[in-house]
């Protein structure tokens, strides 16, 4: 099959303050793409202004491989916006997404397009297992088990949004227009069949990890906010709980009063404990619904995934004026 002719597989590979690492990504997509002769590749980069030297890093191998393609955003767009959009900007027939931290190694390129050809549109990878605390390890179960509860969709546990997604699932996404995507939710939510591919997660070994206890739960309240609105019913209904068994308290106290009127003092310490307990619920509840009507506020702003600052060994024009076509 000649070149010209082979379909046409994208890797795409978001980063952050990654210049030791992405050259020894370069390298392992490079090997591993040699053992799939039929497909050809580009290996798309997108990096979310980092302020080390990675960008000058992507830049040398540019000029080593025009394969190898960049878009440098004009910020740091977040974890979930700059992935997303480095996904829609495949060309591929099907785009494969690994960090660029090589947690998730690129030897999984065969198995993930292994199944994407049984005839799964999205392939995603699974956690069988992550070297992290036991604390962190058990909040992770409580939480797939949560959000599954709760979600309209079921999701996959222990899947990150890293995989691979074919052409026509990546131009559903486009259609989507999510300015905000929880990526791994709205795969589910379309219901295209999704294979899986389990793998155990490595070591990083060069630099230290983006991901942090803000990251975490933005994509923790995310997947609760987007997929379900069963929290809201439950603060319904725990309202009107409360409220009855408040007024059967109220009740039962006043009757006790009557009867007893010299022996039963009221005392503060039942005003006290209601207080308290009313109020901490509707704290925990109004910032619930903060998180909703956050989560609209975004929706309704529509704000551009990214905006690009420039694009390195693209053929076709950037989203933006300022464009490189070669390195």
């Amino acid at each position: 099959m000649s070149q010209a002719s082979r379909p046409l597989l994208s890797v795409v590979m978001p980063c952050y303050n990654e210049e030791g690492n992405v050259a020894e990504a370069v390298a392992q997509v490079r090997s591993v793409m040699a053992s799939l002769p039929e497909f050809d590749y580009e290996h798309l980069f997108i990096d979310n202004a980092s302020t080390d030297k990675t960008v000058d890093a992507l830049r040398r191998l540019c000029a080593e491989d025009r394969r190898v393609k960049v878009i440098v955003n004009s910020r740091n767009f977040g974890h979930i916006r700059s992935p997303t959009y480095g996904l829609m900007a495949a060309a591929g027939v099907a785009a494969v997404i690994l960090p660029s931290d090589l947690q998730e190694p690129p030897s999984l390129i065969p198995a993930l397009v292994a199944e994407w050809q049984k005839g799964h549109r999205s392939v995603l990878t699974v956690k069988r297992s992550v070297q992290e605390s036991f604390v962190l390890a058990n909040i992770r179960r409580v939480y797939y088990h949560l959000i599954n509860r709760l979600s309209d969709v079921e999701l996959v546990k222990n899947a990150t949004g890293f995989g691979l997604y074919d052409a026509s699932v990546i131009a559903i996404l486009r259609e989507l227009n999510d300015p905000y995507p929880y990526l791994r939710g709205l795969i589910c939510e379309i219901g295209a069949p999704v294979g899986r591919v389990y793998y155990d997660q490595q070591r990083r070994t060069r630099g230290i990890t983006k991901n942090n206890f803000y990251t975490l739960y933005d994509i923790a309240m995310l997947g609760i906010t987007s997929h379900s609105k069963v929290p809201l019913r439950l603060a319904t209904l725990m309202g009107f709980s409360l409220s009855a068994l408040s007024l059967l308290a109220a009740i039962g106290y006043l009757i006790a009063k009557l009867l007893f009127w010299p022996q039963f003092p009221l005392g503060t310490a039942p005003l006290l404990i209601g207080v308290f307990t009313i109020s901490s619920v509707q704290l925990f509840f109004i910032g619930l619904l903060g998180e909703y009507i956050g989560t609209i506020h975004t929706q309704i702003l529509r704000r551009p995934l990214v905006i690009e600052q420039t694009r390195i060994n693209f053929d076709r024009p950037a989203a933006t004026p300022q464009q490189e076509s070669s390195p």
